[in-house]
């Protein structure tokens, strides 16, 4: 319930925000959040996004389609340590018919960490390129044009 209360979400809004707080588990030696982490971090943010905006990734997959990622850029802009309170800050930056890309700011006490990109393509089951399903690139399209 309190994450719930939490998600800075509207579904008129073109950006979710999650709350993301830094385990021990995602820092290395020195303590500070590894990089390869912030990935997660950007997955957290996609699954919340999509189930803000109406459907589950779990949905979509149980109909057959998958999205694919295809392209990742992150810019490290400072560190964050354990048990820092993240926000992950997910939005669409393309929509395409076939694929889009989603934009990440991953930020502490409104300081910009780090800021990100994901493209995905959506495929089959046979894991062919195709057309997004319509009711899903519809509720995108609401979010994106808002």
């Amino acid at each position: 319930m309190e994450r719930q209360q939490k998600l800075a979400a509207k579904k008129d809004q073109p950006f979710i925000d999650v709350p993301v707080r830094v385990r021990y588990a995602d820092t290395d030696r020195m303590g500070i959040v590894y990089y390869g982490t912030y990935p997660i971090y950007f997955e957290i943010g996609r699954s919340e996004y999509m189930r803000e905006k109406g459907f589950t990734y779990r949905k979509l997959e149980d109909s057959g389609f998958h999205l694919v990622v295809v392209g990742l850029e992150a810019k490290y802009f400072n560190a964050a340590t354990y048990d820092d309170m993240l926000i992950v800050r997910t939005s669409i930056a393309e929509l395409k018919s076939r694929g889009l890309v989603f934009h990440y700011k991953i930020l502490r006490d409104g300081n910009l960490i780090v800021e990100g990109k994901t493209k995905h393509i959506c495929v089959n089951s046979n894991r062919k390129s195709v057309v997004i399903p319509s009711h899903v690139l519809e509720a995108l399209q609401d979010a994106k044009s808002k």
